[in-house]
């Protein structure tokens, strides 16, 4: 079994890092690591169409690239790796990527990539910054990749991957009570933006913090690591909103229906200062 890791951190970060070593050394399986070369938080499913992308090679083997984190599984899918991995990993990030954050997440975006293309991905954060018990973190992705991998050929052969978000609570091994299956709950708007003056006079701005949760109640991804469970939530790209569908209809009918004689001349009419709209 072939896995490729990447993340939104760097290819420096403690969580990549301690994610590598620890599914490294998996029975029967090969890893390699493309993460981009500095932080990309935030970056979501960007990738960089307007410059050129470099590939380096660190000491301990790890390649990094000048771009974001789609950017990274992207290439490495398409001529970098040559070969077809049977699973992406994505973090292990800083931080939580639960509700509105899998939006924007540079970590979810590098799993989606994989799954964009048709490879089963899974996205690991712990909920809190700071990289506090960080090795229990690894151990759980390490467990649950273990019991994925039994599941990779058929996903394959089938042509049906999916994709996994997971956040980890930063707790002891024995504060853990296991996994739990979760849907995304939902924050409140982020805070404030931040304005400051820098020496040359000019405002800059920094974007606020996360808003608080909003959704957190049981059955979400919130409530379950309060909770002290990690938490797995299957993701999908489809964004549309099947139940409004029909309600949308009429308008689509009516924009579609041919305009009433006489209305362009009444729109002329009353066109502001007497020109007619063209």
């Amino acid at each position: 079994m072939k896995i490729l890791i990447s993340n939104d951190d760097g290819y420096q970060a403690p969580g990549i890092v301690a994610l590598y070593e620890a599914l490294r050394v998996l029975p029967g399986v090969e890893v390699e690591v493309v993460a981009p070369e500095h932080n990309n938080s935030a970056k979501s499913n960007a990738l960089s169409l307007h410059s050129p992308l470099y590939v380096h090679r660190a000491y301990n083997g790890f390649r990094y690239v000048n771009g974001t984190p789609a950017d990274c599984v992207h290439i490495a899918l398409t001529g970098l790796l040559g070969y077809r991995p049977d699973l992406v990993v994505s973090g292990i990030n800083n931080g939580a990527n639960m509700g509105d954050d899998t939006i924007y997440s540079g970590t979810v975006g590098a799993a989606m990539e994989g799954y964009l293309f048709g490879v089963p991905a899974v996205a690991f954060s712990q909920t809190e910054k700071g990289w506090a018990h960080l090795d229990v973190a690894a151990q759980k992705a390490a467990q649950l990749v273990t019991q994925l991998l039994p599941s990779l050929p058929e996903a394959a052969h089938r042509g049906e991957p999916w994709l996994l978000n997971v956040n980890i609570p930063n707790l002891p091994a024995d504060a853990i009570r296991g996994f739990k299956v979760a849907r995304l709950g939902r924050r409140h708007a982020a805070e404030q933006v931040i304005a400051q003056v820098n020496p040359r006079g000019d405002t800059m701005y920094w974007i606020g913090s996360a808003g608080a949760a909003k959704d957190d109640a049981e059955g979400t991804d919130f409530h379950a690591t309060a909770q002290g469970y990690a938490t797995i939530t299957p993701l999908q790209v489809d964004l549309t909103d099947h139940d409004r569908l029909p309600y949308w209809v009429p308008t689509a009918a009516g924009l579609s229906s041919p305009a009433p004689e006489g209305a362009l001349a009444g729109r002329a009419e009353s066109a502001p200062g007497g020109k007619a709209l063209a």
